[in-house]
């Protein structure tokens, strides 16, 4: 792991800003952030923060993909002004947070800036981090429906504890 430069800071930063709104950037990769490269292509693969993997850069569309630390380091400095959030019911916590796929009928709410492919973050009716994933549906989409996948669980809370 090495640090990035200060044009990289800001690269990695200017992402997280046009993928998750204005200021993310700077809340979920501050100073002191360390990097992993790709040793064929030398390209930023994966972001930590004190050992912590907070994020890994994809190279397919060269967004990033959310590890729960990632999730939880938005949380903790936007709470309930975090973006792209998908709240599921009462009584379905436990599944996502197993890392199980969040069904449109278990959504209580969702930020509806959310876009299918997007990142999402996953949270119980109080506001916790329970898991973060992929969406399928747009957030309109994700309480209007009754069938379908509205999230693919990457990583639920449960999970980092196995």
């Amino acid at each position: 792991m090495e640090r990035p430069n200060l044009w990289e800071l800001r690269k990695i930063r200017a992402v997280a800003d046009y993928q998750f709104g204005r200021s993310v950037g700077k809340a979920l990769f501050p100073r002191g952030v360390r990097i992993t490269r790709s040793p064929r292509t030398g390209k930023i693969k994966m972001v930590y923060l004190q050992n912590l993997h907070l994020a890994t850069l994809r190279s397919g569309d060269g967004l990033f993909s959310l590890t729960l630390h990632g999730a939880d380091r938005i949380m903790k400095k936007l709470g309930k002004k975090a973006p792209l959030r998908a709240t599921v019911k009462g009584g379905f916590e436990d599944f996502i947070a197993s890392g199980r796929n969040l069904f449109a009928k278990h959504v209580l709410a969702a930020d509806p800036a959310i876009r299918p492919q997007n990142e999402v973050i996953i949270v119980d009716g109080g506001g916790r981090l329970i898991a973060v994933g992929r969406a399928a549906l747009s957030g309109e989409e994700m309480t209007c429906f009754k069938l379908g996948v509205a999230v693919k669980v990457r990583r639920g809370i449960k999970e980092l504890k196995t």
